[in-house]
């Protein structure tokens, strides 16, 4: 038996919203006391990364083309809701999951108090092994003015 193995690159980025309002949804754990961000769900820019990585590695195009902002079903979804449908579909695509990694850019919330959840709750949505990282820019960039926060995430498939 051939076993293909596929891998995919996926980015989201947010601004925090102006607002003021706060609850920031970050790889499916909510910082109560953080800045939120704008988004056509939660947000939760760990979660959409590592669903547009799959999607990448599968072939099935990007976040946009399977969760459009023109569909209301996915106004306020949740990251974790939204990485276990791509897994989903990923799946009935014909792709088993070997794994997710997800790194966050930003200066803050600081992520290593709450890794090991973040990293349960966003495998328990993919049904495979996803890992999170973190750094910054020193300062640089939009995430170093503190205008919001991105991640790039890598996942990759296989036929089984």
């Amino acid at each position: 038996m051939v076993v293909t193995p596929r891998t995919g690159i996926g980015v989201d980025v947010h601004a925090f919203a102006e607002d003021g309002r706060l609850g920031l949804w970050l790889a499916g754990i909510e910082f109560a006391d953080e800045p939120a961000l704008e988004g056509h769900s939660d947000g939760d820019i760990a979660a959409h990364a590592a669903a547009d990585a799959l999607f990448s590695a599968a072939g099935l195009g990007d976040l946009g083309a399977q969760f459009g902002t023109d569909d209301p079903r996915w106004a306020g979804a949740s990251g974790v809701r939204l990485l276990g449908e791509a897994a989903a579909r990923v799946r009935t695509a014909g792709f088993a999951i070997g794994n997710v990694a997800v790194q966050v850019i930003g200066p803050r919330p600081k992520l290593a108090r709450v890794r090991e959840e973040a990293q349960r709750r966003l495998s328990e949505a993919a049904g495979a092994p996803v890992t999170l990282s973190a750094t910054t820019t020193d300062g640089l960039g939009l995430t170093g003015r503190g205008e919001g926060l991105a991640a790039i995430a890598t996942a990759l498939v296989f036929t089984p």
